[in-house]
């Protein structure tokens, strides 16, 4: 039984990591930052973090139905 003979890879494998990134790969992240950035800085733009959470609304109305 033979073994397989093995390939040197590439030369542009053996020295270095040669990867390249889509535009998009960059902008979108960077993008994302600056617009949590900017809710940051302008907190009294959030309106619904006043209002009472729907999450809370939700529980009370489960609790109003389980006490019926």
């Amino acid at each position: 039984m033979s073994t397989p003979n093995y390939t040197r890879p590439p030369r542009a494998t053996r020295g270095g990591v040669d990867i390249r990134l889509p535009w998009w790969a960059l902008a979108l992240p960077v993008l994302a930052f600056v617009a949590l950035f900017l809710l940051i800085l302008e907190p009294a733009d959030a309106h619904a973090a006043a209002e009472q959470p729907a999450v809370a609304h939700l529980l009370e109305r489960l609790e109003q139905l389980a006490a019926r």
